[in-house]
């Protein structure tokens, strides 16, 4: 269950570009990042719908400048740590694309990339390596879109080759927010 209000933690970086006007990092970051800029040093949150028995999930992300600019590192938490996870994006030069790794307080990995569409919106795609402790997900799609300040996301999971919904997920600027790890 964890597993499935997850995932928009790791993704949502590469689109919030569009809604954050000024960047509060100014230091050297890959060309290939530069997309990343606006995001650094801010904080996100975002509610999943209510569950059945009405527990609701809040996600919390921030991003930062890591390794001298070569990479992007996004941390989140859910409900003040009961998940969390640990996102580092970077441009992978032989393959000419971004790519990300995903490590969970659920102890799954996740190896992806990041595209842009035409209409604006970003997909991400994203294998599990080990899904017996991502509740048997083996790979997760998402589209993600912004509004006005907002982002929205869409997930599909999927188990093998049968695709099931994510979940929908809007985040807003939270500045007052904090990433906790238990």
């Amino acid at each position: 269950m964890l597993f499935r209000n997850r995932i928009v933690g790791g993704f949502v970086a590469l689109v919030w570009v569009v809604v954050v006007a000024t960047a509060v990092e100014s230091r050297s970051l890959h060309p290939e990042l530069e997309p990343f800029r606006p995001l650094l040093g801010q904080t996100w949150s975002g509610a999943f719908p209510p569950a059945a028995d009405g527990t609701v999930m809040v996600d919390v992300v921030r991003y930062e400048r890591v390794l001298n600019g070569m990479a992007v590192r996004s941390v989140h938490s859910i409900n003040d740590g009961i998940y969390g996870g640990e996102t580092l994006f970077r441009w992978d030069a032989a393959a000419e694309q971004l790519v990300f790794h995903y490590f969970t307080t659920q102890g799954f990995v996740t190896k992806g990339v990041i595209r842009r569409n035409e209409d604006g919106s970003f997909t991400s795609v994203e294998e599990v390596e080990n899904p017996e402790q991502a509740d048997g997900v083996t790979r997760v799609e998402a589209v993600f879109r912004v509004e006005a300040g907002r982002m929205a996301v869409e997930s599909t999971y999927f188990r093998g080759e049968d695709a099931e919904p994510g979940h929908a997920a809007e985040y807003q600027p939270a500045p007052d927010r904090e990433v906790v790890f238990r």
